[in-house]
């Protein structure tokens, strides 16, 4: 491949979501109301759960960061998106591409993964309540966030890095309305194998990881319910027992009466 041709491109087309001015203001005003919605209740979750002390248990620290991510991944696509609608050059730069994504990405991963950390904190809060406050500590709620951003940094970081030093030597023009992985593969004329795989493998991790610890969270929560309506079962059953050999032991220790004997 002509190493000039893949230096030669300084910046990307965005093609965005239509071209069609009919519908061009429906679509924009209707995305734009979403993308504010999002970014006012993600926000104002945020500032809620840090101002109130009551709010400040693993729970609610792990639903402001959920709030924090999408707040983030939305913030990277949608103000760009909504611009393209009316622009008359709809260009991003390379390097601007690249940490659009590269942001997308981290948080996208990050937010994937926190589902599954919050199915592993709600397993902890019903398996053992009495040790909940012991095993989810603040010490490991924050172990558990650093390691969800760093596997988010990790993941976006191969994808953005082996995107990005793909040859584009054809058209700039990206069938989407922001820097994604399958759109630039489209438009990149090197072998893309890798990058493929790359993407096949850890997406595939991620999204067996959040499902995995949603199915586990659910299974435990049925288990533990049946263990306590049986529980309750036994103890109604214990109690009617109870109640019972009194009125048992008193039929058959009473004095037999004159008629019973037959006088």
């Amino acid at each position: 491949m002509d190493e000039e041709n893949c230096s030669s491109l300084t910046d990307f087309h965005l093609l965005g979501i239509t071209n069609n001015p009919d519908i061009k203001a429906t679509i924009f005003t209707t995305l734009l109301i979403v993308y504010l919605i999002s970014f006012v209740a993600n926000f104002g979750m945020i500032i809620l759960i840090r101002m109130d002390s009551q709010l400040q248990t693993p729970m609610y620290f792990f639903l402001s960061h959920l709030a924090l991510a999408d707040l983030c991944y939305s913030t990277a696509v949608g103000p760009k998106m909504l611009v393209d609608f009316f622009a008359r050059k709809k260009s991003i730069p390379f390097i601007g591409c690249a940490m659009q994504f590269f942001t997308f990405c981290i948080f996208t991963d990050s937010e994937c993964l926190l589902l599954a950390v919050m199915a592993f904190d709600r397993y902890k809060a019903i398996s053992n309540p009495l040790l909940y406050a012991v095993n989810m500590s603040n010490k490991v709620c924050c172990r558990l966030m650093a390691g969800v951003y760093l596997v988010g940094m990790i993941d976006a970081l191969t994808h953005t890095t082996l995107a990005f030093r793909l040859c584009f030597c054809g058209s700039n023009e990206i069938n989407h309305f922001f820097c994604d992985i399958p759109p630039l593969l489209l438009i990149s004329c090197s072998d893309t194998q890798v990058n493929e795989l790359v993407i096949f493998t850890v997406f595939g991790f991620i999204e067996l990881s959040t499902i995995s610890g949603k199915v586990h969270n659910s299974h435990t929560v049925v288990i533990i319910r049946v263990r306590d309506k049986l529980r309750a079962i036994a103890l109604e059953s214990d109690k009617l027992h109870f109640y019972e050999m009194p009125e048992v032991y008193h039929l058959w220790s009473s004095p037999p009466t004159s008629i019973e004997l037959g006088c």
